[in-house]
């Protein structure tokens, strides 16, 4: 293996919709522009230079208003990291930007999915993650 790591498998760990009932959704649905994303990404060393990656993406309103949806997803790879790669910074800046990178395309499409089958079409994330501008911001 020449490449620093290699994503093994990737799937969709856990997702949730809660949308309470019909009263909030026809709420949620004129106001759904002003949620926000955020993201959380936290990692398990496995056997043999394996790594779980879970990537959590949650989709909410952030007021103090009781009509409101929730959206979250939470996406998991497991990456097998070069056996010549020891480096902590180095094994971070894989798990935190190269491999988000890489996987943030299907995470993306399968998060708007579920928001387009929760009811609200054509819903997409207009604002792109820069997950090696996120990285550099936070370790350099």
């Amino acid at each position: 293996m020449t490449e620093k790591y290699k994503i093994i498998a990737k799937y969709i760990k856990d997702m949730s919709s809660e949308t309470r009932n019909l009263e909030t959704y026809l709420f949620v649905k004129e106001r759904i522009r002003d949620y926000s994303l955020t993201i959380d990404i936290q990692s398990k060393a496995l056997k043999n230079k394996h790594v779980e990656v879970d990537t959590t993406l949650k989709f909410e309103d952030k007021s103090e208003n009781e009509k409101k949806s929730y959206f979250e997803m939470t996406f998991s790879s497991i990456v097998k990291i070069n056996e010549n790669i020891n480096e902590k910074k180095e094994i971070q800046k894989i798990i935190l930007s190269d491999v988000q990178v890489e996987i943030y395309p299907d995470l993306e499409n399968a998060f708007e999915s579920m928001l387009n089958n929760s009811g609200y079409p054509d819903m997409k994330i207009e604002k792109k993650i820069d997950f090696e501008k996120l990285y550099n911001n936070r370790f350099n």
